[in-house]
């Protein structure tokens, strides 16, 4: 029975990765106390994943990849890439995907979004092209770049620990260039000729002087004693003249239907949509100001000398799933939100009652130290111009040479990978790049957990024979279709799973039994492996990759907008390597 067993803790685990209920670390360790209960596994078996070297190596590039984003080093060879192409849209963002596929091939795609996420944006500003034509472009750069290495990517280098444990040779460090490349190529071909047709141009029209995009927030404004504004019909107010939409009214402890013969009173809050600048503007306006401001004010903080940015919420941000009031966030941040904005969409809500997702803008409030802080800590980027010191930025230089010394002895078999990269980490430590608690909470544990109880979980499905009787069952229903298809087959399989779950967890969850299946055919179990990393890389069917989470806000798409441009890539890129797996690895 214990072949049993272990697939319903497959299909349970599955379930819960892609709910998301329960955080997924909590679930992996979970799964392997009771592989331990049940006597599938013993101890050492189960937590033998957290000691393999898997673990050391990409902690380690978390780390290095803070350490070069934190001393500016990342940001200054992201603006200087974005500023070096210009003309057509076509040709920026050829230009740009190119740069951006370069850098994504050696870190982590989320840190390379999020580094060119500004300087795009202002590149788009100042050739007057709409930001949401880029920037869906950009994250589809950064992702295919990943296919190129072995660390391009966190799931190329759980898969090749997986592979190991599973008696396979591991994954070089240039092992998947060669398709990786023909990926990119591919990918960068699709969306310049057919990709781009449907990569929406929102807001093209709403331009300001400067050629910068106009946003439009939604914001609290109050109407201050003395203001003109008392005594004005809501539909026929100076806010007309601010160009805001009026969207809700606040008055005491309820909130009021907006009529035609609606007057404003002395201390109404009122729920607007409005361009940044001139949210900006209110500050100065007599009158009226934004509400945040006017309770900073009545508890006694000065904002006179305060920055104001726009930013956009990471993923792997804390309050995302939270409201404002339900986080306490200026309590915990420092910081004090002026407005919000989350895609094309409307919010009729109080920003205070707001959930948050990932993606959404915030126009912010506050020292800008504070901004920087909690960048560094990947809760937010924002979405300006960095300054770093000269003496940060030699260390960051300093870093990346070391960091690319690293590669080389890792790739020429100088030095095994996970000591190369571990040394590199250490540098940047000793050189003071980023603190010992920044790189702390730069490291994604979350992952780390998954792929070390995951890596537990390939020896149950092994030990319990879990993995023989699933590929015996799909090997029969696909074997007389020979192993190409099968290949397809598991390739889909693990793109559809990318969608509700994490890349890593999809990879890791098909990996043994394709493995497994390649073996009953016959066939090279290796060419199987690389086709399920591969494959867990390239799916861009829907905006819940971290990547395009964070230029989902900024660039105003909708769901569709994903599905669009994302599927025929995926198509395209998966036929990629069904043709091209075979020839490199033959099966």
């Amino acid at each position: 029975m214990e072949p049993y067993y272990v697939i319903g803790l497959l299909i349970g685990a599955v379930i819960l990765f892609a709910t998301e209920k329960i955080s997924v670390d909590l679930v992996t360790l979970g799964l392997l106390s009771l592989l331990v209960m049940m006597g599938i596994l013993n101890v050492q078996e189960a937590f033998a994943g957290f000691g393999n070297e898997v673990i050391v190596m990409l902690g380690s590039i978390f780390i290095i990849g803070a350490a070069l984003r934190d001393t500016g080093v990342l940001d200054s060879l992201g603006g200087l890439l974005a500023r070096t192409t210009g003309g057509h849209p076509r040709r920026v963002a050829a230009g740009m995907m190119s740069s951006v596929g370069a850098i994504s091939a050696f870190m982590n795609n989320t840190t390379v979004t999020a580094m060119f996420l500004g300087p795009v944006i202002g590149m788009a500003r100042r050739l007057k092209i709409s930001p949401s034509r880029l920037l869906m472009p950009l994250s589809f750069a950064s992702i295919l770049g990943g296919t190129c290495t072995l660390i391009g990517t966190s799931t190329n280098v759980a898969v090749s620990g997986a592979m190991k444990q599973r008696g396979l040779e591991e994954v070089g460090m240039f092992e998947i260039s060669y398709i990786g490349l023909i990926l990119f190529g591919v990918g960068l071909a699709y969306l310049i000729t057919v990709g781009m047709r449907w990569v929406p141009e929102r807001d093209r029209s709403e331009h300001d002087d400067e050629g910068g995009q106009i946003r439009e927030y939604l914001s609290e404004v109050e109407i201050l004693p003395d203001s003109p504004l008392i005594g004005q019909v809501a539909f026929n107010s100076d806010f007309s003249v601010l160009e805001f939409q009026v969207v809700k009214l606040h008055r005491g402890e309820v909130d009021l239907p907006i009529g035609p013969h609606t007057l404003f009173e002395e201390g109404d809050v009122i729920l607007v949509a409005g361009k940044v600048q001139n949210l900006i503007k209110v500050k100065k306006i007599e009158g009226i100001d934004i509400r945040e401001d006017v309770q900073l004010r009545r508890s006694g903080v000065d904002t006179t000398d305060a920055s104001v940015a726009e930013v956009v919420l990471t993923p792997r941000s804390s309050i995302v799933g939270q409201t404002l009031r339900g986080s306490n966030f200026r309590r915990r941040t420092g910081l004090s939100v002026l407005a919000l904005l989350r895609g094309d969409r409307t919010l009729n809500d109080h920003m205070a009652d707001v959930v948050l997702h990932a993606g959404d803008l915030l126009l912010l409030q506050g020292p800008y130290d504070r901004f920087q802080k909690f960048e560094q800590e990947a809760e937010m980027v924002v979405i300006t111009e960095h300054s770093y010191s000269s003496s940060a930025r030699k260390r960051g230089i300093a870093l990346l040479i070391a960091f690319a010394v690293a590669v080389a002895a890792s790739s020429f078999g100088l030095l095994p990978a996970s000591v190369a990269f571990l040394v590199t980490a250490l540098v940047a430590l000793a050189t003071r790049c980023i603190s010992l608690d920044t790189a702390y909470e730069n490291i994604d544990w979350r992952l780390l957990i998954l792929i070390g109880g995951m890596t537990a979980f390939g020896t149950a499905m092994a030990k319990s024979g879990a993995d023989d009787l699933l590929a015996g069952m799909i090997t029969g229903a696909l074997n007389p279709y020979g192993p190409v298809v099968m290949m397809a087959g598991f390739c889909i399989l693990t793109i559809l799973l990318t969608q509700p779950m994490s890349n890593a967890a999809a990879a890791l969850v098909v990996l043994p039994i394709a493995l497994q299946s390649a073996e009953n055919m016959g066939v090279n179990p290796r060419a199987f492996g690389i086709a399920i990393m591969l494959s867990a890389s390239i799916s861009v069917l829907t905006p819940f990759e971290p990547s395009c989470i964070l230029v989902y806000g900024p660039g105003k798409y909708r769901f569709s907008d994903f599905v669009k441009v994302g599927s025929g890539l995926t198509v395209v890129t998966l036929a990629v390597i069904l043709i091209f797996v075979p020839i490199f690895w033959p099966l």
